[in-house]
């Protein structure tokens, strides 16, 4: 860079401001090699103050962070943040418009947002107390379902039939699924594999399977119409129950007794510990064959779905449906008891229906309804969460897992090549095993089991201090 020297001028001289400083000289200095110039023409104030608003829209805010500020700089005084997924992102305490950031006082003590008085002295945290418990909080963490099964166990011979129910997971932790003429026993703990039954020298073939609440007995039903009751811990049967004129293609306990659901259309409620026929009780309703059985939570109704389109509920003390419900136009297998809301029933209708519909059974009336696109063949409530999964057949094959009663889709699970017509949940509520007619077991985890504080002892309680 060049410089030139302003020399004093004499006391006559009319130029006598300047003085005797260093003037840079920029005349022969090539800028433009230098620095590079826009060709755009410069924006305006106006416009520039455009720009950075939309630059600040445009990245993502932390409202966890923004919270921490807002405590630290405005004493807004906020201890959570909303999620931010179906609830307002507005935070929970309004910031006082009153106080200033920039406002003096003749106070110079430290002073808190949250407390009346000043701080103690020997408090080491930087941060408010309204600060440290928002970092303290629990903030509810981002749901993921893998989108993978997590394991994949082969199940040749596994029945392409829709009317049937070969596949169930007992408290236990030990699956057991009905292959041809053999019943098979899948210990989810060990991985081992036991041979329960082998009906081949009979001709006959495993039609449905179904555990008891214990987990001690698990009942087969058949294509000749028997139910079967073996004891698994001595490896034996307990009995063989006589009745149906066709296969049993669903079952469902209750305590002690066993409800078989047969092509015959009949209804057959059995116990086990009592002799026949005192113990038996007929349930006559359906038209065509009974393919859907399941008992609600409290154990006073069973809800039956059939070929006949119809889903019927029938009390523990009755022999005539309490409801009959007629909308869906196609065969009715999936049906679920809501273990979160008192007699709210689910059922699902097949490929010319596609439905799942929900319904009050205090009331009789039917509650809402959502088109899945899909032959709906199974459904299960999360015992964690207000969420249900549905397996679906034709077109898809695919597994879905719903929000209720928003009815959003949370995900959508494709694996199987044909139909998934099986469906069982594991024992801590998590995971679900699903079976289809390319001869597969599929494993999922599909639900989130939230850690809920435990009761506290009361000292009212009539069952804290029983001897």
């Amino acid at each position: 860079m060049n410089w030139s020297l302003a020399l004093p001028s004499s006391p006559g001289s009319s130029s006598n401001k300047h003085g005797d400083r260093f003037i840079p000289s920029r005349a022969g200095a090539n800028w433009g090699l230098y620095f590079h110039k826009p060709t755009q023409p410069e924006k305006s104030p106006k416009q520039k103050r455009k720009a950075k608003q939309a630059t600040l829209d445009s990245c993502p805010v932390n409202p966890f962070y923004t919270a921490l500020l807002k405590n630290e700089l405005l004493g807004a005084g906020i201890e959570n943040v909303p999620h931010p997924k179906g609830e307002s992102q507005g935070l929970q305490s309004p910031i006082p418009h009153t106080k200033n950031l920039f406002s003096y006082a003749h106070n110079t003590k430290r002073w808190r947002p949250d407390s009346g008085s000043e701080v103690c002295p020997y408090i080491l945290s930087p941060i408010s107390n309204k600060s440290q418990t928002l970092l303290k909080s629990q903030q509810k963490p981002i749901r993921k379902i893998s989108e993978s099964p997590f394991k994949i166990l082969e199940a040749p011979e596994l029945q392409n039939d829709f009317y049937l129910n070969l596949v169930d997971w007992s408290c236990l932790n030990i699956i057991t699924v009905g292959l041809g003429s053999r019943a098979y026993l899948w210990n989810a703990a060990t991985c081992q594999v036991t041979k329960l039954c082998d009906l081949s020298s009979d001709e006959d073939y495993v039609t449905s399977v179904n555990w008891s609440e214990q987990g001690n007995l698990v009942a087969v039903g058949t294509d000749k119409g028997l139910v079967q009751v073996w004891d698994v811990t001595a490896g034996k049967m307990l009995c063989k129950l006589e009745g149906h004129a066709a296969r049993v293609g669903v079952l469902a306990w209750n305590a002690d007794q066993i409800s078989s659901g047969g092509r015959d259309t009949m209804i057959l409620q059995r116990d086990i510990r009592a002799p026949r026929p005192q113990s038996e009780r007929w349930l006559i309703g359906h038209r065509q064959e009974v393919c859907g059985l399941k008992w609600s939570v409290d154990h006073q109704l069973l809800a039956s779905g059939g070929n006949d389109n119809t889903v019927l509920v029938w009390s523990l003390y009755n022999v005539k449906p309490v409801h009959k419900y007629t909308k869906h136009v196609a065969a009715v297998k999936a049906i679920a008891w809501s273990p979160h809301q008192h007699g709210l029933l689910a059922s699902g209708g097949g490929t010319a229906d596609r439905n799942i519909r929900f319904w009050n059974t205090l009331t009789g009336q039917p509650v809402q309804h959502i088109d899945t696109g899909s032959q709906v063949c199974n459904l299960a409530w999360s015992r964690h969460d207000n969420e249900l999964v549905s397996t679906h057949g034709y077109a898809e094959n695919q597994i879905a897992v719903w929000r209720y009663p928003s009815l959003t889709k949370v995900a959508k699970l494709i694996g199987h090549s044909y139909r998934v017509l099986y469906l069982a949940v594991s024992p801590d509520g998590q995971s679900i095993v699903t079976g289809a007619g390319d001869e597969t077991l599929r494993f999922w985890t599909v639900f989130y089991k939230t850690h809920s504080a435990k009761e506290a002892a009361s000292a009212l309680s009539l069952f804290t201090k029983i001897r």
